[in-house]
């Protein structure tokens, strides 16, 4: 029997927002598509920008409605073979027009609901990929080959930039990849932990943290989000060895569907 997805997700608010008072702006979500011929897994990220003002609603409202689109898709027939830049581009459309929906009727402007977008849809034998913004997806090609990253981290030609769902050139800016193969492992994290997890200077992934965090998830007997080891990726993500390093909100979703037995 083919193994079936297992995840821990889980969000942390940063210290430099429990001091001024600010919660969590990340989000994250997922979901688990029965199709007639396929089963897809869908995981989302969604970073608030730190000067938006309600960036946190900005990021929950990205991440539900990416995933509501992708829904629709499948449930309409839709394939990951299908997919190509300008579909993709369609749904990023829909999440810009819902914040901007929710901005106006809120009294507010689009830019106060600010936020990034990364995803992955898993099926059988495709995996797509989409980003737009900061923070990163790594995938996992087996032992020998390692792991390797998506896209690197859009980062803006100034300190702290980067490019958020609500710009009007989104379209322009979203990363996209629809790749023909099987992706059984592969993690997706907010900015708030790129400096731990992967080395600029070289443009590499740290391999080791992912090796260390693996093994726990491919142990779950149960397929889906195990609620037990999501809360103690939250208490890790809020230690000392974490905060210690980055004063962000952090945010790392782990997903695995390789056996138990078999290595990274």
């Amino acid at each position: 029997m083919t193994p079936k997805w297992r995840l821990a997700a889980a969000s942390a608010v940063g210290t430099s927002h429990i001091a001024t008072g600010l919660p969590c702006q990340d989000s994250l979500a997922h979901a688990v598509i029965e199709t007639l011929d396929d089963t897809v897994l869908v995981a989302v990220v969604s970073d608030g920008a730190g000067s938006a003002a309600h960036s946190d609603v900005g990021s929950w409202l990205a991440a539900k409605t990416f995933i509501e689109c992708i829904e629709v898709f499948l449930g309409d027939g839709g394939e990951l073979a299908a997919l190509n830049r300008s579909v993709v581009a369609g749904w990023i459309a829909e999440v810009r027009a819902a914040l901007e929906a929710t901005a106006k009727d809120s009294g507010h402007v689009a830019r106060d609901y600010a936020c990034t977008l990364l995803a992955a849809l898993a099926g059988s034998t495709m995996t797509a990929f989409v980003q737009v913004g900061d923070g990163a997806i790594v995938v996992s090609h087996g032992e020998e080959d390692g792991w390797s990253y998506v896209f690197w981290p859009q980062h803006g030609e100034y300190a702290n930039t980067t490019n958020f769902v609500v710009a009007p050139n989104v379209e322009d800016v979203m990363d996209f990849e629809l790749a023909p193969r099987r992706i059984d492992e592969f993690a997706i994290f907010s900015d708030g932990i790129e400096k731990l997890v992967l080395h600029d200077a070289t443009r590499t992934v740290h391999e080791s943290f992912f090796r260390k965090m693996f093994p726990p998830v491919r142990k779950l007997g149960a397929p889906g989000l195990d609620a037990e080891l999501s809360e103690g990726l939250e208490r890790y993500l809020s230690s000392p060895v974490i905060c210690e390093r980055t004063d962000d909100d952090k945010t790392l979703v782990l997903a695995s569907r390789r056996p138990p037995s078999e290595p990274a």
